[in-house]
C-alpha cells in the first residue's frame, strides 16, 4: 500500500471573488500543474493550524482560515494524498510566490482554463458549482 501523505489546503478569495491559485516549481513534485496553496500537516497538529503555518512559510502572508470545502483522497503512482481544503482570506500580508514558480488571481469562472495537479481537482469543481450558486443567488 502506497505511503499516505496528509495535506491541507487554502482556497484563498480575494473582494472580488477571484481565487489565488499556485503553480508548482520545477523543484516540486508534478511542476507546471497548479494547487491550491498549503502543505503537510504535522503528526498531531490540526489541519487549520496547518493551514496557518503553511500559508505564513509558503506565501509569507497571514490568513483567516474559513468553512471547510473538501477532502479528496487520490493515489499517484508512489503515494497517496489526503487532501482537506478550506476556504480562507488574507488578512496581513500580500502572498508571494517563495515556493511555487507563480501565483494568480482566478475569477471562478476560470478555473478550469487552468491544468490542476489531480488531487485538487474534486475541490476546483466543488469550488466552481459554490460560486455558480452564489452568483445566480445574487
Amino acid at each position: 500500500m502506497p505511503k499516505i501523505v496528509h495535506v491541507v489546503g487554502a482556497i484563498i478569495h480575494n473582494e472580488e471573488g477571484n481565487i489565488l491559485c499556485a503553480r508548482r516549481s520545477s523543484n516540486m513534485t508534478f511542476p507546471g500543474y497548479w494547487e491550491f496553496p498549503g502543505g503537510k500537516i504535522e503528526p498531531g497538529e490540526r489541519p487549520q493550524t496547518a493551514l496557518l503555518r503553511e500559508i505564513k512559510e509558503e506565501l509569507h502572508c497571514d490568513i483567516a482560515v474559513g468553512q471547510f470545502v473538501e477532502e479528496t483522497i487520490y493515489t499517484y503512482d508512489t503515494f497517496t494524498v489526503r487532501l482537506e481544503t478550506y476556504f480562507a482570506e488574507i488578512i496581513n500580508g500580500t502572498p508571494i510566490a517563495y515556493e511555487h514558480s507563480e501565483l494568480k488571481w482566478v475569477p471562478c469562472s476560470d478555473l478550469n482554463s487552468l491544468e490542476w495537479a489531480p488531487a485538487d481537482i474534486p475541490a476546483v469543481e466543488r469550488v466552481i458549482r459554490q460560486c455558480k450558486k452564489e452568483f445566480m443567488s445574487n
